[in-house]
């Protein structure tokens, strides 16, 4: 008879009857008195570690004193004893907890090694968190977790404090309905030195049952089950029993990573109709079946002939490994894995401003100078949470959710104030993103050009800081590469490349270096345009050894070639100043402006209706998206934002792009991601918006171009 039977096994008759031998060997018996139903009872016979046992569950159905009665009959035929559906006694901190039932249970067998399986549980508990986190992979890094019983979940809240410092237990809701949270281990370990005195008083006289039949209870009781939903929800990760989460629905649980123990088929199966993302099983499983922790500490001590208190480390390290117990991660609905983010938005105007409920209402009463002061005002407003995201899903499973942080400056009040002032908005963001549960932040907008562009900020952050510049580039030129086909100025060859000349003004900047290494690989001729003759010369020389075959112009300043060029890039940082003549720019000609502030002004932009001036490539996500507004159809994001959820879906979670030395190496990286991920381009936006095809067919009527114009795949993209 095998260890299968430990728990769906035959019954071997009636308890102690007979000799307990098998081929001259003795045969030692394990009794488990639980405090559960007796209709889950059975008597089997099986081999562990090389020893023949015979093991007894009998439930008592929540009768103490009936287990007392069970406890003193068959212990003296026992060799060791164990204690089911029981509270261990803790070590929290510095406080002892012993529970009085158990404790009472444990003095009707003086005699007799006695166990609630509490040395085995500790080790369980903590590997299963060590483990995952191994096999995943930043999985729990800042992870929101609720423990339902912090006092038992002690050892996993020690061990998954190395990842996060959002630990919330909801003891206070069990032990005395109280509607509060306890925010810390240290707050924790206070609470279980304060009350442990009181539960034990109390659940020895029975105290709390007592009080919980009275109408003050039941008008707490509506408060606490609203205020415990609520935390469920903002949680990602629940350690609980599975019986203490029966009360909440699909909503409160889809997406949550559940750590618990004993999880059945017909227990995964509700799990499934509940949308639990992940369950990471800590208790004994052999041959398919699992075994009361209880039960297998009893096995140990009975075949060491040793108490549970005299098993060491080495006893428990023997058997696990002998017997291959692993933690079990599962996936009840398939492979699915949801990881977190931040990004961080501004007001891009004054009249973004009077889009928002109460300033709306100022606006319409106002004059200038009082919105000016409203502008000035909301600048030093404190970040809060603009939208909450989901619904992005991966193709390889993997999903993002996250929050977009509103920070109060327009652009001209960021520029007018010292970098610090950004900087120290931009850390009060990251606070919020870290309490949100988020494992990285993205800036957006004019937040990721103050300073030096994300260094300090992510020197000072509590997150890993990405300025999703490198996104920002990729998807600027993978839209002027689907332009000027859609514009039709030019042809694709057999190579991929465009057939006609491109200009890259700033080309020995940070961004404008990228863009020319990449455009190199795209279009027949580059022209590289910067006032710096000797850093032209040796970029030109790193692109021709990088792309063999490129032909590569360098020139001081652009305006004495714009009127040839098919495509522009304006990548500069001068912010104020003229960059080129947009009035020499040939019809038809596509310019894509990456630099932050933008290069062409919008006055610029309107004196030549014959041009298509892009300011960057939106970003179609994967799966269905589901956000407050951000200027863009649904499902669509600016490629900045795209980058943090690209590196989300990854588990990147590390500082990506900072400053303004951009890797084209890291561009190119967070391309490809996205295309794993299921990232497409979705739309090519100007001054004034997305662009539609109205608009194109206005610039090539103006620009005297054919309509016959090719379809443009992603294989096209010169970030390929």
């Amino acid at each position: 008879m095998g260890i299968l039977q430990l728990m769906f096994g035959r019954s071997s008759g009636s308890w102690f009857t007979g000799a307990a031998t098998k081929e001259g060997a003795t045969m030692k018996t394990i009794v488990s008195v639980s405090q559960g139903s007796s209709e889950f009872d059975y008597d089997l016979e099986t081999e562990f570690l090389g020893q023949l046992f015979r093991i007894i569950r009998i439930g008592t159905d929540g009768d103490l004193s009936r287990a007392e009665a069970m406890l003193e009959s068959v212990h003296p035929r026992a060799d060791a004893i164990g204690l089911s559906m029981l509270r261990d006694h803790y070590q929290v901190g510095g406080a002892q907890l012993r529970h009085p039932i158990t404790a009472r249970l444990e003095a009707c067998v003086p005699d007799k090694p006695i166990t609630t399986g509490a040395g085995l549980r500790a080790i369980l508990q903590e590997w299963a968190v060590r483990h995952t986190q191994s096999e995943l992979g930043h999985f729990f890094d800042n992870a929101r977790v609720l423990f339902m019983d912090g006092q038992a979940g002690y050892r996993i809240a020690r061990a998954l404090s190395e990842h996060t410092e959002n630990l919330f237990f909801a003891d206070p809701y069990i032990d005395f309905g109280v509607p509060r949270l306890l925010t810390s281990l240290k707050q924790l370990e206070t609470y279980t030195l304060l009350t442990a005195p009181v539960l034990r008083r109390s659940l020895a006289v029975k105290a709390v049952d007592t009080f919980r039949h009275t109408p003050l209870y039941h008008l707490g009781e509506r408060l606490v089950a609203g205020s415990l939903h609520k935390a469920v929800s903002d949680a990602q990760v629940l350690v609980s029993s599975i019986a203490d989460l029966a009360d909440f629905s699909d909503k409160e649980l889809d997406g949550k990573t559940v750590i618990t123990s004993r999880v059945t088929e017909s227990a995964l199966d509700w799990m499934r109709s509940r949308r639990v993302a992940m369950v990471v099983d800590y208790s004994p499983w052999l041959a398919g079946r699992p075994v009361g922790v209880n039960v297998m500490e009893a096995l140990i001590s009975a075949s060491r002939s040793r108490t549970p208190e005299q098993l060491g480390p080495d006893d428990y390290l023997d058997v696990i490994q002998s017997l291959g117990i692993v933690p079990r991660i599962l996936y009840p609905n398939g492979y699915r894995r949801v990881n977190r983010f931040a990004f961080v938005i501004h007001p891009l105007s004054q009249q973004y401003l009077t889009k928002t409920s109460p300033l709306d209402w100022i606006a319409s009463v106002s004059p200038p100078l009082v919105m000016n002061l409203v502008e000035k005002a909301v600048a030093y407003a404190p970040p809060f949470i603009y939208s909450k995201v989901s619904g992005i899903r991966s193709p390889t499973g993997d999903e993002a959710e996250g929050w977009l942080i509103t920070v109060g400056g327009t652009p001209r009040e960021i520029m007018a104030h010292d970098p610090e002032f950004t900087y120290a908005r931009l850390l009060q963001a990251a606070e919020l993103g870290k309490k949100l549960g988020a494992q990285i932040m993205g800036l957006g907008a004019f937040t990721k050009v103050v300073g030096d562009a994300g260094i300090t900020v992510a020197k000072r952050a509590p997150l890993p800081i990405t300025t999703g510049n490198s996104y920002s580039a990729s998807g600027a030129l993978w839209a002027a590469h689907e332009a000027m086909q859609r514009i039709g100025r030019i042809d694709i060859g057999p190579s991929g490349k465009a057939s006609g000349k491109a200009m890259v003004v700033g080309a020995t900047g940070a961004i404008g270096s990228v863009c020319a290494r990449l455009l190199a690989k795209a279009v027949d001729e580059v022209f590289l345009a910067a006032p710096e003759p000797a850093k032209l010369l040796a970029l030109k020389e790193t692109i021709e050894q990088e792309t063999p075959g490129a032909v590569i112009h360098v020139i001081g300043a652009a305006d004495r070639d714009l009127a040839d060029m098919d495509m522009i890039v304006t990548a500069t940082s001068g912010a104020g100043k003229r960059i080129l003549d947009i009035m020499k720019v040939k019809p038809g000609c596509v310019i894509t402006d990456v630099a932050r502030p933008l290069d062409i002004p919008p006055e610029d932009v309107a004196r030549r209706p014959d041009v298509l001036v892009i300011e960057s490539g939106e970003i179609q996500l994967p799966g269905d998206v589901q956000m407050k507004d951000i200027g863009l159809p649904k499902n669509i994001a600016y490629a900045c934002l795209a980058e943090t959820i690209v590196l989300t879906l990854e588990a990147r979670f590390e500082n990506f792009t900072l400053g303004r030395n951009i890797e084209w190496e890291k561009v190119r990286e967070i391309y490809k991601l996205g295309l794993k991920h299921g990232m497409k381009l979705a739309a090519i936006s100007g001054v004034n918006g997305i662009f539609t095809e109205e608009d194109f067919e206005q610039v090539r009527d103006r620009a005297g171009i054919g309509h016959s114009i090719p379809q443009v795949v992603a294989c096209n993209s010169p970030s390929n």
